[in-house]
């Protein structure tokens, strides 16, 4: 056996670093901008200064203080919102910084008159996210504890949703992954109290299923830039805030249970339609109120059924001689189940002034199971034209179409995802003198995840023999085909456990590959120490200042295994060679049943238990296919993060201005361990590697609010923000490929015909950086009414292409060659090859503009007292080039051009009802592809309808118990995308129907 004689970090150490830059620029975006401003100043001037809209300005506490807490402004307890209740201690992580960011105000009373009003519910929720955004010198927008889970919300995300400029996209029926003002999820990132976390996804960004919407009292979406807000994204920065006990007014105890029902009966036959959450919250004070605790548990059981549907691709260029023809199909029936169970608890101790402590914990359990059953039906790609016959053409696709000679695949498959995470925080503010405070904040998360994803597969025969089948083929008009099949698929004296496409091959040789098992591991930690120092300045303009700075450790591991399954018997590794079984029957034992595959046409196909088969059927054979190998990877990073900042607060022309101005210098020191695999004349050779690499930036920020008109502000941010890439592009591992076919005199063409090639990870990826300006117009008026409008301007640099090449000098693995093959090679200059690695090659510009209009009905008459109503828009457009393509701008993920939500509600005399509908355009979305591997398309537009109805008794014996009905996806709107920008090329079909709810609350 012959090594590449790969030293330890040698190969990716001397990668070269390419980057290219380019200018580009836009005389319709400035239009635009000029237009957004425009439009928005007239807007907060024009507003009536009606009286049912007048309102005195807020009293507001120092900000950058110790006492400043960002939900200050809604010291709202779980059971009721006072209207004036008083500001309390600080909120933790650390108040002297973080929460500084939001600044806290006295609420004032209603409008309408004097006296305390007590608001509860839905009216509550919308009143403090108000006023959180107006007390802010940051542009934000917030989601209250009595707005979160008054919508079915399976997971925080749920509720992000519903705010302006915040998109989710569904994955198995569940919003999971949030765009804002545009960019994706790799763009943001999110906090727990303040503290960066980590996530049970592969990558940085936070899967919000791992958050019960429960736990949370106040969670605000920053969308401009502060120096004390650490680990901030370039989208927007998500921080989930925890009830805090001593700003309660008294003892709560709350529970609450609801039943879930999805509209679609179950699936499969070992699946489920019906599910629960239930929850349960304790709050005390204790010692003179100098202590207090906050508990709370959550359990919940989601079902979900869906109908899926995947096309291969298409054949044809869409014309009447050369229609398009569908390449294959995989029509499936999943069920799926999520188990998730967790708790929070909270201990604040101040017992003096000068004193605050807050120690925090969350631990949530999450385990998902999917059953998938199912038939892939290679057509147009497999039977080739002799055996397809099209009958029709219409708008440049076949009518109908017949495939003979097809051998489909049958697929009975069992996912299970189990996470498990972990996050704790403790944090200290000292009152040094009068006007120092010293805050010192440590924390520690953790998360880990394990995948157990089976597929099993049945056949008529092994590699294409048995008994064809014949197919009869047709297009529905949502874009999905009507698959009419001859054999039954029903039968087991048919079918058997084979490779009926022949497609096993281990890197090496033939397998027969019956199944496949993979068996993902990933691990996150992250710890994190932050101090600071702040303090106040008389009779100035500069009302604070404040200094800190943060370490952060974080080391994310991913251990992937894979196996390839074969029937039990003679052979060695699967291999075909060795005399591996080809296939086996079907056990009885086996058979639970069959699966409805009629909504495309597919009368029935088997259901078997795959668990049984991978138990008592199969033997398995661990997959060395390099691109497998080299998964294996560990990130780690330690950040290092200082920061200053003065607050302003003071009159700018006879006009109250409050602001921030400050920067923070953020060094990285970043390792990736993985490893090199290579192959060459069938052996594959593995070699350690490791690099490392620092980098330093910068990041100015200033932001300026000014009191125009009474409750009128104009706020102005300038920043500049950076977030790391994706942890799986800065992988040090690298599949090595060596063509010795190449190996010739008279290849004149190396760079078309390689004798090395080489895709992996890039660990010299530098951050996203991006330059932003923001400008918001905010006009306040009574009841918790407002309305805003915001534009943005984003330039980014450092933009990653994930499928850059460049050429590379292979030099070093010459000695995985024989002597005569080195000869040719250096005699004809072919050691350079080609390097398929992500790299920092793009730029540009996201530009858009965000309106909100919130507006309780009683500002208009009193005749509507407990309607209302809120509506929010939003329209982003994005210019991104990469340096090998200039000309080509690339359509940004998540980014949907146009997105809406508006709401309208009743609340009075225990009574309240909601309707919701949100709107996104058409948007380039992240989905699993061949083997669970991200890739993107784009998904159609959709709009989404929920909608709940509910009564809590205000006296007597029930007094505070409360019941509810809830609807999810009334509309019933399926997830769809489609190819090459034609939405009539559909590619994913995925129907998870509606979800009914009805529950209980009491409070005692």
């Amino acid at each position: 056996m012959r090594g590449t004689r790969l030293a330890e970090g040698d190969f990716m150490s001397n990668f070269k670093s390419y980057r290219a830059r380019a200018t580009f620029g836009s005389t319709a975006h400035t239009r635009l901008a000029l237009r957004v401003s425009a439009t928005a100043l007239a807007a907060a001037l024009i507003l009536p200064g009606h009286a049912a809209f007048a309102q005195s300005a807020p009293s507001t506490v120092t900000p950058g203080t110790a006492n400043a807490n960002p939900t200050a402004a809604a010291q709202v307890d779980a059971v009721t919102t006072a209207a004036d209740p008083t500001p309390q201690p600080a909120d933790a992580v650390p108040p002297s910084s973080q929460d500084a960011v939001t600044q806290s105000a006295a609420p004032q009373d209603d409008a309408t008159g004097g006296g305390d009003i007590v608001v509860t519910g839905i009216r509550a929720g919308l009143e403090s996210s108000a006023k959180i955004k107006r007390q802010s010198v940051l542009i934000v927008d917030s989601v209250s504890a009595e707005d979160v889970g008054k919508l079915p919300d399976v997971s925080i995300a749920d509720s992000l949703a519903r705010l302006p400029g915040v998109t989710a996209q569904r994955l198995e029926g569940r919003d999971q992954r949030l765009s804002i003002r545009g960019l994706g999820p790799d763009f943001s990132t999110t906090l727990l109290n303040g503290r960066e976390q980590v996530t049970t996804g592969d990558n940085r960004g936070v899967e919000f299923d791992q958050y019960p919407s429960e736990f949370f009292k106040t969670v605000n979406v920053y969308k401009s830039a502060d120096a004390s807000l650490v680990a901030a994204g370039i989208a927007g920065t998500v921080d989930l805030r925890m009830l805090r006990p001593l700003d309660q007014a008294h003892r709560i105890i709350a529970v609450s249970a609801r039943a879930q029902m999805n509209g679609i009966d179950k699936l499969n036959p070992d699946g489920t339609r019906y599910g629960y959450r239930a929850s349960a919250t304790y709050v005390d004070k204790f010692a003179n109120d100098t202590l207090g605790i906050a508990i709370g548990v959550s359990a919940t059981q989601t079902p979900s059924q869906d109908e899926r549907y995947n096309a291969w691709g298409y054949n044809g260029t869409g014309t009447a001689t050369d229609p398009y023809v569908i390449q294959g199909a995989k029509p499936y029936v999943q069920s799926n189940e999520l188990k998730r169970y967790g708790g929070v608890a909270t201990i604040e101790w101040q017992p003096s002034d000068s004193f605050h402590s807050t120690f925090d914990a969350l631990y949530s359990h999450f385990e998902e199971t999917q059953r998938l059953r199912g038939i892939e039906f290679p057509l147009a790609s497999n039977v080739g034209t002799a055996n397809t016959n099209i009958t029709g053409v219409s708008d440049g696709f076949a009518d109908e179409i017949t495939f003979s000679k097809v051998h489909a695949i049958q697929r009975n498959d069992y996912n299970q995802r189990k996470a498990e995470n972990f996050s704790f925080g403790w944090n200290n503010d000292l009152k040094l003198t009068d006007k120092v405070h010293l805050n010192v904040d440590a924390s520690w998360s953790r998360a880990t995840r394990t995948d157990f994803t089976l597929e099993t597969y049945t056949g008529a025969g092994y590699q294409a023999t048995g008994p064809d089948d014949t197919v009869k083929v047709s297009q529905n008009s949502n874009g999905t085909y009507k698959i009419v099949p001859t054999l039954d698929y029903t039968d087991t004296n048919i079918f058997k456990l084979t490779d009926p496409q022949g497609w096993g091959y281990n890197g090496t040789q033939a397998v027969v590959q019956a199944g496949f098992l993979g068996n993902p591991n990933f691990k996150d930690d992250l710890k994190s120490l932050r101090a600071s120092l702040n303090g106040e300045f008389d009779d100035s303009i500069v009302k604070s200042w404040e200094a800190g700075g943060n370490y952060s450790r974080r080391e994310k591991t991913s251990a992937y295994k894979s196996y390839f399954l074969c029937p039990k018997g003679a052979g060695t590794n699967c291999t075909v060679t060795s005399g591996t079984p080809t296939s086996a029957a079907v056990p009885a034992e086996a058979v639970i049943g069959t699966v409805p595959l009629d909504y495309l046409g597919v009368p029935a196909a088997l259901a078997l238990d795959p668990l049984y088969l991978y138990n008592n059927v199969y033997t398995s054979s661990y997959d060395n296919r390099p691109d497998s190998l080299v998964r294996d990877n560990t990130v780690t990073e330690n950040i290092y993060t200082g920061y200053a900042k003065i607050t302003l607060d003071g009159d700018l022309g006879g006009k109250p201005l409050k602001g921030s101005i400050g920067a923070q210098v953020v060094h990285s020191d970043q390792r990736s361990d993985g490893q090199i695999a290579s192959v060459v004349d069938g052996v594959v050779t593995i070699a350690p590697a490791s690099q490392k690499v620092t980098y330093t930036n910068v990041l100015p920020s200033a932001t300026m609010s000014v009191e125009l008109i009474p409750l009128g502000f104009v706020k102005v941010g300038a920043s500049q923000t950076m977030v790391r890439p994706r942890l799986d592009q800065e992988r040090v591992t690298q599949a090595v490929g060596i063509n010795v076919a190449n190996i010739q005199a008279n290849n004149t063409n190396p760079g078309l015909n390689p004798v090395f090639t080489s895709t992996g990870g890039n660990v010299n990826l530098k951050p996203y950086q991006s330059t932003n300006i923001d400008l918001s117009f905010e006009k306040y008026f009574a009841g918790g009414g407002y309305v805003a409008l915001s534009g943005y301007f984003k330039h980014l640099t450092d933009f990653v292409d994930p499928n850059n090449s460049y050429a590379y000098d292979f030099s070093s693995l010459l000695g995985a060659l024989s002597p005569a093959q080195q000869a040719i090679v250096i005699a004809n200059g072919l050691q350079t090859g080609v390097v398929s690695a992500p790299a920092n090659t793009g730029r540009g510009t996201v530009l858009g503009v965000e309106g909100t209009f919130s507006l309780p009905f009683k500002a208009l008459t009193s005749a509507l007292d407990g309607f209302g109503m809120f509506v929010s828009a939003n329209y982003t457009e994005s210019e991104i080039k990469y340096a090998n393509n200039p000309i080509e701008a690339i359509t940004l993920p998540g980014l949907s051009k146009l997105t809406g939500s508006g709401t309208v509600y009743f609340e009075k005399a225990g009574f309240q009802a909601r309707v919701n509908y949100r709107y996104r355009s058409s948007f380039l979305a992240e989905v699993a592809g061949i083997s669970s591997t991200p890739t993107y398309r784009t998904a159609r537009s959709e709009g989404i309808l929920d909608a709940q109805i509910g009564y809590e008794f205000q006296s007597g014996p029930l007094a505070n118990f409360a019941i509810l009905a809830q609807a999810k996806n009334l509309t019933d709107r399926p997830f769809v995308t489609y190819q090459n920008g034609d939405a009539r090329q559909v590619i994913d079909y995925q129907r998870y129907g509606r979800d009914y709810y009805v529950g209980i609350t009491y409070k005692f």
